[in-house]
């Protein structure tokens, strides 16, 4: 070897290395930092005014006397505290009885969605390659653009015929329409669970429904939390359906009640917020306490594990 091979060579770039090291690492440096897109903070920011000023405006109405909710200012404070107006509405509305109909409704049909949409999930996932459970598929999906105002006449005319003009013909049309999107939900979950499980399973002697009800219905879990919230949502908050199926207007739900006595309200402004706020605390706080549920379970079918 000669004594020109055993020289170091130069940088190529004709930087030092302790130049190259110092700028490698202010590139590192640079990672894991954020900074804050303004505009996109600004949108964000507008939009959650308009939610949380309305919620404010009907909180600190409910609170206020007759004489402060007409004083033509929404945004003060109550001063003092004034909760009839709450009483009065519990007795206007027949609050007990409205709101049990509507739980009862709710819960139908929160359960029977979800039960029935993981059930259907399952046969059409695990079955796929026969036509019929292919097509049903795509038949429950065109399903989706169809709303309830364009089969109205036929379902009230269908749910009068076999005596389902009740909460009960209500609470069977909610899982009906909710089936679509919650079979949409539990497919794209149920791709994501790997069918060896299902396999060693049978290995064990397993039959069908102990490999669903014992295996796979609890990895279902994330999946039915968010069809749960979404049938919840769908079914305490319409107002439509009820309306037009519930023939006898003491078995009304509660969005429709406060419609009907939406005029006896009058200008009792801290009566009608305050019968707004006892409509809307159950939906706000179930979707507090569950919001988490919703994109993980859509995030986790979302992606094949």
């Amino acid at each position: 070897m000669t004594q020109e091979s055993t020289k170091p060579l130069a940088p190529a770039t004709g930087s030092s290395p302790k130049t190259t090291g110092s700028t490698s690492r202010r590139k590192r440096g640079k990672v894991g930092q954020e900074t804050t897109n303004w505009p996109v903070m600004i949108i964000l920011f507008l939009c959650s005014l308009t939610v949380l000023l309305p919620l404010y405006v009907t909180i600190s109405m409910s609170m206020k006397s007759t004489k402060q909710a007409v004083d033509g200012n929404a945004f003060s404070l109550p001063a003092p505290f004034d909760f009839s107006g709450f009483a009065e509405a519990w007795e206007l509305t027949n609050f007990p009885v409205t709101f049990t109909i509507s739980v009862l409704v709710t819960i139908g049909s929160v359960v029977g969605a979800v039960l029935l949409s993981a059930l259907a999930s399952y046969a059409i996932v695990r079955n796929w390659e026969h036509r019929l459970f292919r097509y049903s598929f795509f038949y429950l999906l065109a399903a989706m653009f169809l709303p309830f105002p364009v089969v109205a006449l036929p379902q009230i005319q269908l749910t009068g015929l076999v005596g389902l003009a009740n909460p009960v013909g209500v609470t069977i049309l909610h899982i009906m329409f909710q089936l679509s999107f919650s079979i949409l939900l539990f497919t794209a979950f149920l791709r994501s669970i790997p069918l060896e499980l299902e396999e060693s399973a049978r290995i064990d002697g397993a039959t069908t429904w102990q490999t669903f009800w014992q295996l796979i219905f609890p990895l279902l879990a994330p999946m039915s939390a968010t069809v749960a919230i979404f049938a919840f949502l769908a079914s305490w908050n319409d107002f439509m359906m009820p309306s037009l199926i519930i023939a006898d207007a003491s078995q009304q739900t509660i969005p429709v009640v406060q419609n009907i006595f939406q005029t006896q309200f009058s200008t009792n402004y801290n009566v009608s917020f305050a019968s707004y706020l006892m409509a809307m605390a159950p939906a706000i706080i179930v979707y507090l306490f569950t919001q988490r549920w919703v994109m993980e379970g859509v995030t986790q079918g979302a992606v094949k594990g």
